[in-house]
């Protein structure tokens, strides 16, 4: 289907019920939809946003686009949960009924303030010429769920020497200040982040620019995210228009981190180690991470990337989020470890030890966490095949030979955006390998060593065998492995 313009933004207030209904009995019928992850009832979900601890509840927002899967008019919806697995549906929060964000709500974050949630937005507006004219915005929401928009943008100009990309702020406080990093693109075409800083979150007044050690990254920063840990400056951005290289780079665009000193707030000087991925796999982007009441740096990211097309589209439905994940410093590194609450979603289990020499069977399933530690490796090759039958598998492998991990989809069912490749893959040479696997029915996140790196991606088998298999080449390998239904 081809979208015109109109059918783009035209509201879900104006959208008759029964194209509604049959839209849902779409969604409804779709044979990937998931078990345990966030998906959009209808229509195109994209960045996770607003993310908070507020009243004793995770609080969770995403850009939704109701009425197909494509990038239209975006509302946000609302989630909450009391432990980050099972999460109430709360509906729509904030609407594009304003004209500061008649073109749609786009990304933006949360945070407490005098009892009440603030949320600050990118309000997209278009002018009668469609020339956009981006505006930060603000939203309260109150304790009792009632959600009030200021009747005016809180930041309604972009500054001199930036282009109409201007977007997604990120807020946090900092001493009697907040402060909000936004993602920019300069004049010259290239990516940026700068800084805004208010006394009460009304009233902003512009910082400076970012100052960071990368030159030419990129031609747009997205959904920028600062925020301290272990005493460690964190910046994790997802810039556009990196050139892949090597294992580097390889999907349509990133996402990732650098770990520096603590950023000077007087210079907005951030001193930084090298840029890292924060994830190896093929769908993951615009993470954001929130302080929990545990004092846990807790992230979530959309499964998903801009301008691809995904199987579910004709299904009327598209992408999902991520599960949550802590975040910790260890060895220089930044780790993303599986919330310690998703282990409430485990049921039945099943248990091998035992010494791999061949291909072996190991039970199946469509919805499930594994648990494998390989050690004893002497072999060339050793690893899994998920969701086997019928012609089709997801491999995850470690190749001794290639000093390589290995994630390869080209089997895993319907295509997806096959010219960014068919596999992934990062560098290592251990002598022992832990994963921790997540598969739900269309989904599945690799966290290796236990969150030293993680691979996530959407898969779409069409079979309905979901063999899993434990494989090895050209020796033998000891493997303990467990699974839990989900």
């Amino acid at each position: 289907m081809i979208w015109t313009r109109e059918q783009l933004y035209t509201t879900l207030e104006e959208t008759p019920r029964k194209v509604l209904t049959e839209l849902k009995k779409q969604v409804d019928a779709c044979p990937w939809r998931q078990k345990f992850h966030i998906q959009p009832s209808t229509g195109l979900l994209n960045d996770p946003n607003g993310f908070a601890f507020y009243q004793g509840e995770y609080h969770l927002f995403y850009q939704w686009f109701p009425l197909g899967p494509v990038h239209g008019l975006k509302y946000w919806y609302h989630l909450k949960s009391k432990d980050l697995v099972t999460w109430k549906n709360l509906g729509i929060a904030i609407r594009p009924d304003y004209d500061y964000d008649n073109y749609g709500v786009y990304s933006g974050s949360g945070i407490e303030h005098q009892g009440d949630l603030y949320l600050m937005y990118t309000g997209n507006h278009r002018d009668k010429h469609w020339v956009r004219h981006p505006m930060q915005c603000i939203a309260i929401m109150h304790p009792n769920g009632e959600v009030e928009k200021l009747s005016h943008p809180v930041i309604k100009d972009v500054p001199e020497g930036y282009t109409e990309h201007f977007r997604d702020p990120k807020v946090w406080r900092q001493g009697e200040n907040f402060y909000a990093v936004i993602g920019a693109q300069r004049q010259n075409q290239s990516g940026t982040a700068v800084i805004y800083k208010s006394p009460d979150l009304l009233n902003w007044s512009f910082c400076k620019e970012l100052s960071t050690e990368l030159k030419d990254f990129g031609y747009m920063w997205e959904c920028p995210d600062y925020f301290e840990l272990d005493g460690k400056g964190i910046f994790i951005f997802s810039p556009q228009g990196l050139e892949a290289t090597s294992m580097k780079y390889q999907n349509i665009y990133q996402s990732g981190y650098l770990i520096g000193n603590l950023l000077n707030i007087e210079t907005f000087e951030f001193s930084h180690g090298e840029f890292h991925e924060l994830d190896h796999g093929f769908d993951f982007y615009a993470p954001q991470t929130m302080e929990d009441d545990k004092g846990r740096r807790i992230l979530i990211g959309w499964m998903g990337l801009p301008d691809i097309l995904y199987p579910t589209d004709k299904n009327g439905w598209a992408h999902c989020l991520t599960l949550p994940r802590e975040l910790k410093i260890i060895n220089g590194h930044l780790y993303q470890i599986p919330v310690e609450e998703l282990k409430t979603l485990r049921k039945s289990k099943q248990n091998l030890s035992t010494t791999l020499k061949s291909l072996t069977s190991f039970g199946h399933g469509t919805n499930y966490e594994l648990e494998c530690e390989f050690t004893d490796i002497e072999t060339q090759e050793v690893g899994l095949n998920l969701r086997v039958g019928e012609g089709e598998k997801t491999v995850i492998k470690y190749s001794r030979k290639e000093e390589k991990i290995i994630l390869d989809r080209t089997l895993s069912g319907e295509a997806i955006a096959t010219e960014y490749g068919t596999t992934r893959a990062i560098t290592y040479n251990k002598d022992t390998l832990k994963l921790q696997i997540f598969m739900d029915t269309s989904s599945i996140e690799i966290f290796i060593n236990n969150g030293e790196h993680v691979m996530t991606s959407r898969i779409f088998p069409t079979n309905t065998k979901n063999k899993i298999e434990l494989f090895t080449a050209s020796g033998t390998c000891q493997i303990n492995i467990n699974k839990w239904d989900l």
